[in-house]
């Protein structure tokens, strides 16, 4: 059988030339082993991915306009799957593989957190919140439950919310934390507008979790908010 990788021949017996793309995927493949994500833009990362799911296409002009959609290569691949299968020229095939790789981010991020005192490696923590909801559309409501000696045993989704709003119920908040055994907590939510910026209802809620945990025992290090412009920490900003 004939070698399909193979330059094929055009209806005059010439060979015709590979498609522009294939050396082009080459090149950037080099350069990304060569000097590593530093070398290469969002979009060009983004491409390195589709290679994967689409490989006789040149995808350069697809990765471009997902940038331009979304507006990073984060917020591609935190972006709801409807919302990437809105994109012409963009498959399921495509979109599970941005899935893995969030997913794998997350395990990443997740894994420096994990049998370590959170106290001692806060900024493992901040980029475990931020890789996890910041780029979500939706306020979520996250708990990372902790024990004596602050290293994590659970964490939790409590509630999902809409673009503004999650309703948060403190005393299921520290009714999960008792059946956990847990003696500290860590709050988490994010804000899709993109700004940390506390609200007056986040500050309140936080002050009726905190009423609530203090005389059985379980206190409250922080409430962090995070967004695609950064985060926010109530203890930095002395708001407990």
């Amino acid at each position: 059988m004939a070698d399909k990788s193979k330059s094929s021949k055009s209806k005059s017996g010439l060979a015709e030339a590979p498609p522009h793309y294939h050396g082009h995927r080459e090149r950037l493949r080099g350069r990304f082993r060569e000097a590593g994500d530093a070398a290469i833009s969002d979009y060009e990362l983004l491409e390195l991915l589709l290679f994967r799911s689409i490989p006789r296409r040149d995808v350069k002009p697809l990765a471009k306009s997902l940038i331009e959609k979304f507006g990073s290569f984060a917020e591609v691949l935190g972006a709801p799957p409807a919302r990437l299968a809105e994109v012409k020229g963009l498959g399921q095939g495509a979109i599970d593989e941005f899935k893995i790789v969030q997913a794998a981010a997350g395990r990443l991020a997740k894994g420096k957190v994990q049998k370590r005192p959170a106290l001692s490696s806060w900024s493992n923590v901040i980029d475990y919140c931020r890789t996890t909801m910041a780029f979500a559309e939706k306020e979520q409501f996250r708990i990372l439950f902790l024990d004596k000696r602050n290293q994590l045993i659970a964490d939790e989704t409590q509630q999902t919310g809409t673009v503004d709003h999650t309703p948060v119920y403190p005393r299921e908040v520290v009714k999960r934390a008792l059946e956990l055994s847990s003696t500290a907590l860590i709050l988490v939510h994010n804000h899709p507008s993109g700004d940390p910026t506390p609200s007056r209802a986040d500050i309140t809620m936080t002050k009726s979790i905190i009423d609530v945990a203090k005389p059985l025992g379980i206190e409250v290090h922080d409430h962090i908010i995070v967004g695609k412009e950064g985060h926010a920490s109530f203890r930095g900003l002395k708001l407990i």
